[in-house]
């Protein structure tokens, strides 16, 4: 058998609301064609709605604002605000007015009141008022956790408090993506581009204010989101900026490893943090919410203990005719090796020169460039194999197939071109 226990009248009165801007107002117009029974008569009723737009009488979005009917939706990223106010409903004087405002989320909890200090007295019939703003930062359960102490004309202490559970959504799903590429030409490291793809998952359009990355010390960004036209700089989504619900769009940049990284470590091995992504909104009329990724990370290509790379090579050969490359050997181990090139002749490419030629040592994180030359025996799409590196100090192959191709024509097309 259950005992109820009566509450404890309290001299004051505790009142939460959030705080959020007004939304338009939105109405289902009805409407039909003029040869049908009403005739023109729902049309006239909504050119006299005072809330419908003049002119755009069947669009649903009006041109007053309504106060918010619910608590709504809380997303990551944007500023939470609620108004306090504690109330003297007696008709006595309260000494020593305390009001504490604390965020309890999952992994902390946040002390949101604007003052810890404690209001000397309080009359009937006035009040205590606080607005509180948080940026929030974590989604899942949220718990606004608000406690008033006071002293009663007696001497007496009261102390109550009350809960308030909201949840926090996510606006964003945030996808990325990395592709590596290597630079010709050049003794740079290789680049790296970063893909990213954020759709919108609220029920609302978003403003979509700025995407940019930040990125690590590592690295230098290039944003490849802009074409240039008559000499202007345009963005590629267009001059509108929204993102209607449920649509992705699609970011890319370009990473290039600073100088002195790259000719400190040679090349950038294992996991390394490329940066964050930076995403600021808008939505409604005008709330802003921002979101920061965690710090991206990419595994970068593994060649093992020798790469080879290709530093030039034609596009377009003629049929039986010599041509030329140039490759470069990087020594990605950390030991000196002795290394000894052979060519292998496949069925279409031929290599011209000795094999088994004596390359010397070379010693970690060094390289050295290789002019060799070719000659194909038939047409078309060709690709160059059978190049093999074997150091003799540990007597270890390295084989390398299908490192690049070259358009094999006759020389009399050429001509003819």
């Amino acid at each position: 058998m259950e005992v109820n226990t009566p509450k404890q009248e309290h001299l004051l009165a505790l009142k939460v609301m959030r705080l959020t801007k007004p939304t338009l107002f939105t109405n289902i117009p009805v409407t039909c064609e003029e040869k049908d029974l009403p005739g023109d008569l729902f049309n006239q009723l909504m050119r006299d709605d005072p809330s419908t737009v003049n002119g755009a009488e069947n669009l649903m979005l009006g041109e007053m604002l309504t106060l918010p009917q619910n608590f709504g939706n809380i997303f990551l990223g944007e500023t939470f605000s609620s108004y306090i106010s504690v109330h003297n409903d007696s008709s006595q004087v309260v000494k020593d007015i305390l009001v504490k405002a604390d965020l309890q989320t999952s992994s902390q909890r946040l002390n949101l009141s604007a003052s810890n200090a404690a209001v000397a007295e309080l009359k009937p019939d006035c009040c205590i008022d606080d607005v509180i703003h948080h940026e929030v930062k974590e989604i899942g359960t949220h718990i606004l956790v608000c406690a008033v102490s006071y002293t009663t004309q007696s001497g007496e202490k009261m102390y109550f408090r009350k809960f308030f559970k909201f949840q926090v959504l996510k606006p964003l799903d945030v996808k990325t993506k990395f592709y590596n590429a290597e630079s010709d030409l050049s003794s740079v490291t290789d680049e790296v581009f970063l893909e990213a793809q954020i759709q919108n998952i609220t029920n609302s359009p978003m403003f979509m204010e700025k995407v940019s990355l930040e990125p690590s010390i590592m690295y230098n960004v290039a944003e490849l989101n802009s074409v240039n036209q008559i000499g202007e700089s345009t963005s590629t989504f267009g001059s509108r900026a929204y993102l209607q619900p449920m649509d992705t769009r699609q970011y890319l940049y370009c990473l290039k490893p600073k100088k002195e990284f790259a000719e400190k470590a040679g090349i950038i091995k294992g996991v390394t943090v490329i940066g964050k992504l930076d995403i600021v909104w808008k939505t409604n009329l005008g709330e802003r919410g921002r979101l920061q990724t965690s710090q991206l990370q990419r595994m970068a290509p593994g060649y093992g203990d020798v790469r080879l790379s290709l530093e030039a090579i034609p596009d377009t050969v003629n049929l039986e005719e010599p041509f030329h490359i140039t490759c470069k050997i990087t020594n990605c181990s950390e030991r000196t090796m002795d290394l000894v090139l052979e060519m292998c002749n496949t069925n279409s490419i031929h290599w011209c020169g000795i094999s088994g030629r004596q390359l010397g040592k070379l010693h970690p994180s060094s390289s050295l460039c290789l002019a060799l030359t070719l000659l194909s025996s038939v047409q078309g799409l060709q690709s160059v194999s059978g190049l093999r590196l074997t150091d003799t100090f540990l007597k270890r192959t390295y084989e390398y197939d299908d490192i690049a191709q070259v358009c094999v024509v006759s020389s009399a097309i050429k001509m003819e071109n």
